[in-house]
């Protein structure tokens, strides 16, 4: 057999060489543009998390500044209510589930001793006691100490 009658090889390696390369480029210029999304959309859920728990002990302070003001004006059932409210979302804070919390170790201990007075708050409210501001704007300023916010 002469060398001009033997069959030719395929070339297709060649081609299929290109299209490797040619898939190795367009997976690198994915994960060029995928990574620093990734990286940014990381950041911004960890913003959010973090927005989340000063959002939820701000809607904690807000209800029980609400608490006090009702008091203050003699409306009892809606500060009894949003009193209620108050420590039933400060109980969920200082034994949460799945050990979530958006309180540190030391603002849970002060706020524990805030539970101490909650019956006889909610009792004094039921019974429409002046009394009742009073300590109602007591239990704030504790929360906010506690907290670690300035009084306002």
């Amino acid at each position: 057999m002469s060398t001009a009658e033997q069959p030719k090889p395929p070339r297709t390696y060649p081609r299929i060489k290109r299209i490797v390369i040619f898939a190795g480029f367009v997976i690198v210029a994915f994960l060029v543009g995928l990574v620093p999304m990734w990286f940014k959309a990381w950041g911004r859920a960890n913003e959010r998390d973090a927005a989340q728990h000063e959002l939820r002990l701000c809607n904690m302070q807000l209800t029980l500044a609400s608490a006090t003001i009702s008091a203050r004006r003699g409306e009892y059932e809606a500060a009894r209510q949003a009193t209620s409210d108050f420590f039933t979302a400060l109980n969920v804070q200082l034994q949460p589930t799945g050990g979530m919390s958006d309180l540190t170790s030391p603002q849970r201990d002060g706020l524990k001793l805030l539970l101490a007075g909650r019956d006889e708050l909610i009792t004094l409210l039921a019974r429409g006691d002046p009394a009742s501001a009073d300590r109602l704007s007591d239990l704030y300023t504790a929360y906010q100490k506690a907290i670690g916010k300035p009084q306002s």
